[in-house]
């Protein structure tokens, strides 16, 4: 049995269709659900995955794909997201995977499958390969996808003192214009994130910047300051 088939029945022995549909209304999301929970998700997915290894990175990037493009369920997307992250394939996250996670994030266009990626992937990259990922985040940021400006503005929010504040508000000034909820929200949590080790810096940012609205309150959530 291929991987594909091998995720595919374990997301339908794990679901409860009866909360598919609920699933289905809360995310806003077109596609359907199976009904199935994150844990059970987890663990199942676990299981195929530790025993269908795949050898190379070329073939992990096409299976990868394989689940993505041809999901019916939403699960099965996240599943492919799991699969990026899997320990066994650690080594694999090199330059070559980054067409495979522009594709996710633009076709993706929501956050419950855009933010892992940008915080865990294009992060990761961002991390091992600062010289090649830094002038294309800035690229991201202003690009005419939101979701790719969103991962760009969200890819450092686990560096905590690694933050590289340049171009942290590099990636968020072109999107101070947007008036989009998810630009806004990206905004305010990337510099809520920074705010955890630099509050006083990010405090001066947002009143030099004169960041309002959404933005300022996600920002400044945690901080004394009206």
């Amino acid at each position: 049995m291929s991987l594909g088939k091998a995720v595919r029945q374990a997301l339908r022995e794990a679901a409860e269709p009866e909360k598919a549909a609920m699933m289905q209304a809360y995310m806003k999301s077109a596609m359907p659900f199976l009904g199935v929970q994150a844990a059970p998700r987890r663990a199942a997915l676990r299981r195929v995955f530790a025993d269908n290894r795949i050898p190379s990175a070329p073939e992990w990037r096409r299976a990868v794909l394989e689940l993505w493009r041809e999901a019916e369920y939403r699960e099965e997307r996240y599943a492919a997201i799991e699969l990026t992250g899997y320990h066994h394939y650690r080594e694999f996250q090199t330059l070559y995977t980054v067409p495979m996670y522009e594709e996710m994030v633009v076709t993706g266009a929501w956050w419950d499958l855009v933010d892992e990626l940008a915080t865990h992937r294009v992060g990761g990259l961002l991390t091992a390969f600062p010289d090649s990922m830094r002038p294309l985040m800035l690229e991201w940021a202003h690009d005419g996808d939101l979701w790719k400006r969103r991962t760009a503005i969200l890819c450092q929010n686990r560096f905590k003192e690694r933050t590289d504040t340049a171009l942290l508000y590099a990636c968020i000034e072109p999107s101070l214009s947007d008036n989009d909820f998810f630009a806004r929200k990206a905004i305010g949590w990337a510099l809520r994130e920074y705010a955890k080790v630099s509050p006083d810096e990010v405090v001066r940012y947002v009143q030099a910047k004169g960041i309002s609205g959404l933005s300022r309150r996600e920002a400044l959530r945690n901080l004394p300051v009206t």
